[in-house]
């Protein structure tokens, strides 16, 4: 007796997770040249963005939400990444409860270098999918990413 499945929807994690996957089979070979595994790229590339904090470092809490990584991971991940010399942390000015973390010149140093790879594959990928389907994939993701966040959200206020 053979069971087919009910699904008639292709699996839409897997697949973003092979195109994760396909993306950073470019990006990791620069990452490695660098010294820096996927997790450490993840922290820099946050802390190299803007995120309204004028310098003065970024909460340990932002960047495991923007970075993806649980707390006992990232705590590993930027104690080695101290060591290294690519980051410094410190005790938040407004509450001392919590920790802000900076990127040094290392680490952005990194950044700048990686980022120019990074591009040239995000250029890559524009002239070969077109800038308009580029952009429409970055549309539909941004939807997929605000719709489960709204989904989320009514699930958790049901279950309180």
């Amino acid at each position: 007796m053979s069971a087919k499945t009910p699904f008639v929807h292709r699996n839409l994690p897997r697949l973003l997770l092979q195109a994760r996957e396909a993306v950073m089979t470019h990006t990791r070979p620069s990452l490695r040249d660098q010294g820096l595994s996927d997790q450490q790229w993840r922290v820099l590339r946050v802390l190299g963005e803007d995120h309204g904090n004028g310098g003065t470092g970024v909460e340990t809490g932002c960047i495991a939400r923007e970075a993806f990584i649980i707390g006992p991971s990232l705590s590993g991940v930027l104690t080695r990444m101290e060591r290294d010399g690519l980051i410094q942390r410190a005790r938040a000015t407004h509450d001392q409860r919590r920790t802000v973390v900076q990127a040094t010149q290392l680490g952005l140093a990194r950044v700048a270098t990686l980022s120019t790879t990074i591009e040239a594959h995000y250029q890559w990928m524009e002239q070969h999918l077109g800038k308009a389907r580029l952009q429409a994939l970055y549309e539909l993701l941004d939807g997929v990413i605000a719709l489960e966040a709204t989904s989320s959200a009514a699930i958790a206020s049901t279950t309180e």
